[in-house]
């Protein structure tokens, strides 16, 4: 009796370490970069003028950030999960905003050669716009820190969304439009069925970019609008006290959300793109 129960805990234990094995050849190159980097940083920072603190030092100093993340001392003292929390907030909101508004207006200027025409050179011009340019606009227009944090995060992800979409319609094969006539699909019939299956992969590679130029754009513009809790407020403030340990560990916490972000977003189109096939 005893040897039936262990019989699937060791069946389940030799799965986990052939599925460890198999995917090991993976995972061993951007572990042994990693730890070449690390080995690097540190002997640069130990070279005499050295100005930056390299890993070890950055740990020791952080710790306190590193092993409570969720201190919430009022106002802008918070913790790193706190912080980060802010700011994916206000990039969900925009981001979520600028996808509506993107995808909505990429159809129409891919379906409308006038419409195209006419909005082209606006949407080139004000696409090459920085982050950062935007910030004293916003701040002018609105007045006040967060809604003008959410418009820079706004106008910086609509563009790769609304140019990708454009490019998916214009790009559907002449095929599925003759398919369409023949079959005499309404306008309803035609957007589901023919235009947004087709181009569903240019819309997610928009998505993709956009939720990476989001977060890069909320970081530039709490940086530079004081008094509001969220990550670029928080390097910023580090900065100014001279703070380099804890600008490095927000710089990699910052990273490691950008990648969480960019592969949850690639499962994502995954997931819809492999239910529109079935």
């Amino acid at each position: 009796m005893t040897t039936l129960q262990r019989r699937p805990s060791s069946a389940a234990q030799n799965k986990w370490l052939a599925k460890l094995q198999k995917q090991f050849p993976d995972l061993l190159p951007p572990i042994a970069a990693i730890t070449v980097f690390l080995i690097v940083w540190q002997l640069f920072s130990w070279l005499p003028g050295a100005t930056l603190p390299g890993p070890i030092k950055v740990v020791t100093d952080t710790r306190i950030l590193i092993l409570y993340p969720f201190y919430d001392l009022g106002g802008t003292n918070k913790g790193l999960f706190w912080q980060i929390l802010a700011s994916l907030q206000r990039v969900a909101v925009s981001y979520i905003l600028a996808a509506v508004v993107g995808i909505g207006l990429g159809i129409l200027v891919g379906t409308n050669k006038t419409v195209s025409k006419a909005l082209d050179p606006i949407f080139q011009l004000l696409r090459t716009v920085p982050p950062l340019a935007w910030v004293p606009i916003s701040l002018a227009a609105l007045r006040q820190n967060e809604p003008a944090a959410l418009f820079v995060i706004f106008i910086t992800a609509i563009w790769p969304i609304l140019i990708n979409t454009a490019v998916g319609v214009k790009q559907i094969p002449q095929d599925y439009n003759n398919v369409a006539k023949v079959l005499q699909l309404n306008r309803k019939q035609y957007f589901f069925n023919i235009l947004i299956p087709a181009t569903l992969p240019y819309i997610f590679t928009g998505l993709r970019i956009a939720i990476g130029l989001a977060w890069l754009a909320i970081i530039a513009a709490e940086i530079v609008m004081s008094g509001i809790v969220g990550i670029g407020f928080f390097i910023w403030e580090a900065y100014q006290n001279n703070a380099i340990s804890e600008v490095i560990i927000a710089l990699v916490y910052i990273g490691v959300v950008g990648l969480l972000l960019d592969k949850f977003m690639l499962w994502l189109e995954s997931v819809i793109i492999a239910q529109g096939q079935k």
